[in-house]
């Protein structure tokens, strides 16, 4: 994890960019000249892609790769950089969460001084349903026996998984920006204050080993909640980053989890922690996980309000790769400063991979603006594949891009609007 620092934060104040932002049209399309690519590294052909996506993928390789233009990377040209989320798009199944679930399953969950100061959102239901499910009993900074009280593993489950309590009643309340944050995303790096960040390392690499050797599809029961109990990478994700590197590209995760455990997975396909970026904690004086994290954008220090999401994702992407200062990062930057290639799963993903400027790979799990944007291919650079493993069935009916499917600010589902206002008419899945 870079940069643990106790005072450390990260550039300054946030102007929120609803959608696409227009820039001139010089600035926003300035491509580089096309190359043969006669020489550069090519994608495994004995993993299957659908259709001709490898196909896709390998012709921006072969453009935009310093092996293709021997004088990027050199001399002052910046090499091209592609950026991928992690969870159910590098790998099968949401890391953090089996870290979580192994957390769970070994009594790593340090009891706060009150459940309500563990999230600015958490409401006094939340609250109270915590402090019931888990009790008091327990001396506040020390493990809770969640191996056995399966009711507080369960309230912790039921918070992360839906921001409700057992009960269904509301875990979070308040006002975010929905496309900056989600509470109980931010939530998970909060339950492990307290502990060091060598500490959570050791839990995400056991938990990963552990995930790993399962069979493909096995769950686990905690509580009453079945979850997943298995991880993959994807042999196709593997090859293509390993490509990637190969052809001069600088390569990039971009995640919404905590980040030592990102760091623990990402090695798995050779990117380190410089090249690794999600949710960073703030260390107290004595390098412990407090509740704050680091910010984006002109926002400081703070509890959550600003993580890798949406446009927090591209936020994140211009001011940590590309150096954007300030108020700045939220925009669509120019060409040069942009992802050649980005690749994700969910809505979550949907700016920062729109922002790429040779291919657009997503990965089908049916969430509504990224499959609206997907299937639109406005720019026609959209790269669509059903997961690798267990992949989803086909979407009965449409996407409702016309009317409920865009993640506004203030929390509504609204229309998915092209960069020139026009309306993205309902999608149908056709990749699955």
């Amino acid at each position: 994890m870079r940069n643990r620092n106790v005072c450390a934060t990260l550039a300054a104040a946030a102007a929120l960019v609803a959608g696409p932002v227009a820039l001139p049209a010089a600035a926003a399309t300035a491509a580089p000249a096309p190359h043969s690519g006669a020489h550069c590294p090519q994608l495994s052909k004995k993993l299957t892609w659908y259709g001709d996506n490898r196909a896709r993928l390998q012709k921006v390789i072969d453009a935009r790769g310093t092996c293709s233009d021997p004088r990027l990377g050199h001399g002052g040209h910046q090499r091209p950089v592609a950026a991928f989320d992690w969870d159910n798009t590098v790998v099968k199944n949401d890391v953090t969460d089996a870290t979580i679930s192994w957390a769970l399953r070994h009594d790593k969950i340090l009891r706060p001084q009150s459940w309500k100061s563990s999230s600015k959102w958490m409401t006094d239901a939340g609250h109270r349903a915590l402090t019931r499910a888990c009790g008091t009993a327990v001396p506040v900074g020390k493990p809770l026996p969640t191996s056995t009280d399966t009711d507080c593993a369960d309230e912790i489950l039921q918070i992360r998984e839906d921001g409700t309590t057992m009960s269904g009643a509301a875990a979070f309340a308040g006002t975010w920006n929905h496309r900056r944050t989600v509470p109980q995303y931010a939530w998970v790096p909060q339950l492990f204050a307290g502990h060091t960040v060598e500490e959570v390392e050791s839990y995400a690499k056991k938990a990963r080993e552990e995930a790993l050797a399962a069979p493909v599809g096995t769950t686990r029961t905690i509580g009453s909640h079945t979850v997943p109990g298995y991880a993959r990478y994807y042999e196709q994700q593997r090859d293509l980053i390993r490509t990637l590197k190969k052809a001069g590209f600088d390569v990039y995760i971009v995640s919404a989890g905590s980040e030592p455990v990102a760091e623990v997975w990402s090695r798995g396909v050779g990117i380190d922690r410089k090249h690794t970026i999600a949710i960073r904690s703030v260390l107290d004086h004595k390098g412990r996980i407090t509740t704050r994290n680091q910010g984006c954008g002109g926002v400081g220090v703070n509890k959550g309000d600003v993580i890798p999401y949406i446009d927090g994702k591209r936020c994140f992407v211009n001011q940590e790769i590309f150096k954007v200062k300030g108020e700045k990062a939220w925009d669509k930057q120019r060409w040069g400063k942009r992802i050649a290639v980005g690749g994700g799963d969910a809505d979550t993903d949907v700016t920062f991979v729109g922002d790429a400027t040779g291919a657009h790979l997503v990965l089908n799990r049916n969430k509504s603006e990224f499959m609206c944007r997907a299937y639109d291919n406005a720019d026609g650079r959209w790269v669509v594949n059903p997961m690798f493993i267990e992949p989803l069935p086909r979407k009965a009916g449409t996407y409702p891009c016309s009317t409920a499917a865009y993640n506004a600010p203030d929390g509504r589902k609204t229309p998915v609007l092209r960069q020139d206002g026009t309306v993205v008419p309902d999608q149908r899945d056709s990749v699955y």
